[in-house]
Parts: C-alpha cells; sequence; structure tokens
C-alpha cells in the first residue's frame, strides 16, 4: 500500500512530460520555424479589437459601465476567443496526431490538453502584449482583480478544452461535426457580451443569455480587471458545472471510439 503514493506520482508525472513534449511539438507545428506564426497569433485578436473600436468611435459610443474601450473589448473578445480556438484545435486533436496514438504512452486527453495548454498561454501572452500597449497610451492602469482576471481565463481554456474534446469524439463518428461547427458557433460571436454587458439588456432576453457559459467567463474577466465594474450576474459554479459535463461526455465519446482510432 505505501508504494501505491510514489507509483502514482510516477504516473502523473511521466503524463505531465507526456503533455508537456506534444504542447512543444504542437508549438513548432502551428507557429512554424519563424516568428509569424506567433506575430499573426496577436494580430488576429487586435484586428477584431481595433475594428470594433472605430466602430465604437464613429457611433461616439462609450464602453458601458465606465470601462475603457480598448480594455472592454479586449476582454470579451480574447476570452471569446480563447474558448473557441481551443475547441476548434481540441476537435481536430485526433485527425492531425492519429499516427501518435499508437504509442502507449499517449492518449486523446493529452493531445487536448496540449493544445489546451498552448492555447491559453498564447492567449494570455496576447492579452498581456494588447493591454500592455493601451497602457502606454493612459496615465494609470490598475487592474482589480488578478485572481478572478485569471480564474476566468482559466476556465474560459477549460471550458475550450472540454468542448474540444466532445467534438474530437463526435469526428470519429462523423466528419460532418467538423464542417457544421463554424456555423453552429457563429452566433455565440454576437450572445456573449463581447460588446455589452447582461445587466443593460431587458430580464427577459438576459435570463436567455445568463445560459451561455462563455458570458459568465467574459464577465469574470472584467469583473477582475475593471475596478468600476463588478457584475452581480457572474457564476464560476455554473461554468465549473459546463466544464465537468463536457469532459465527462467527452470522455465517455472517447471510450466509444476508441476501436475506430485503433483501427484506421
Amino acid at each position: 500500500m505505501s508504494a501505491t503514493p510514489p507509483a502514482m506520482m510516477n504516473g502523473l508525472t511521466a503524463q505531465v512530460r507526456v503533455i508537456y513534449a506534444l504542447a512543444l511539438r504542437e508549438t513548432r507545428t502551428r507557429f512554424g520555424a519563424n516568428n509569424l506564426g506567433y506575430v499573426w497569433a496577436l494580430l488576429e485578436p487586435l484586428f477584431w479589437i481595433l475594428t470594433f473600436a472605430g466602430f465604437f468611435a464613429v457611433a461616439n459610443r462609450s464602453a458601458p459601465g465606465g470601462m475603457e474601450v480598448i480594455p472592454f473589448l479586449a476582454t470579451g473578445i480574447i476570452t471569446f476567443e480563447l474558448v473557441l480556438k481551443t475547441a476548434e484545435k481540441g476537435s481536430q486533436a485526433i485527425n492531425g496526431n492519429k499516427a501518435l496514438l499508437f504509442y502507449p504512452q499517449v492518449h486523446t486527453l493529452d493531445l487536448i490538453l496540449a493544445r489546451g495548454a498552448l492555447e491559453l498561454a498564447t492567449y494570455a501572452v496576447v492579452f498581456v502584449i494588447i493591454i500592455g500597449g493601451w497602457s502606454m497610451t493612459v496615465p494609470r492602469v490598475r487592474i482589480d482583480d488578478l485572481l478572478l482576471l485569471m480564474s476566468g481565463l482559466g476556465l474560459a481554456g477549460l471550458l475550450g478544452m472540454g468542448l474540444g474534446l466532445v467534438l474530437c469524439g463526435l469526428n470519429v463518428v462523423s466528419p460532418t461535426v467538423d464542417r457544421i461547427r463554424g456555423p453552429l458557433f457563429r452566433p455565440l460571436f454576437w450572445v456573449s457580451g463581447l460588446f455589452f454587458i447582461p445587466t443593460s439588456l431587458p430580464t427577459s432576453a438576459r435570463e436567455y443569455l445568463l445560459y451561455n457559459p462563455i458570458l459568465h467567463c467574459i464577465e469574470m474577466v472584467r469583473s477582475g480587471f475593471f475596478p468600476s465594474y463588478h457584475s452581480p450576474l457572474v457564476d464560476s459554479g455554473y461554468v465549473v458545472r459546463w466544464i465537468v459535463a463536457l469532459f465527462f461526455v467527452g470522455l465517455t465519446l472517447e471510450r466509444r471510439v476508441r476501436h475506430k482510432v485503433q483501427l484506421s
């Protein structure tokens, strides 16, 4: 019995090393041998932030709740992109790394976690760079609750991993899932709170939008960043329940389709 904890620790250490090695491989595969891939990871969300900041300026509209426009958009768009990009990369984990699954140390969950960790690290760096650049244009920047902000980003990353795991299993069952993923996710861009705060909406509309866990992640990040904004509607427990449910469904699906991956 006394040998069990060391054995478990050795197994956990081995899996962490596997995930780390897979994350390094994904970094080289995604970003390539030059820095252009890293630059694009920054330019894509920056493009959306500046585009919608331009719309705000043309419409002579300010951000709600006493927030500044650039960080208001950054906290929404980057958190949203973190969920969707992590889900997208996770959904392609088996198809993109099928040969690796023949190694006994590598499992589908390792591929999902490696891709998710890479996305989380990438968007965390992008967030710091964009907010750092914006901070040079204002006299003073103060983050209200760094732990809450990081928790919101962390839950967004885990939510994307869970969703990616489910989509990954469904992709093995039917490749059609990957083709309809984009159209199914596109409406989320407008209902996840990227350009509004839920307290500004009528109660009837707000009740439906709060079923969206991405909205809660964005509200957590904004509440952590802005001293002037604290959302009374944030429910981190609701996001955690979504994450647990998605991982449960995803792991069950992975177990059911594992033989198809091995046969192919």
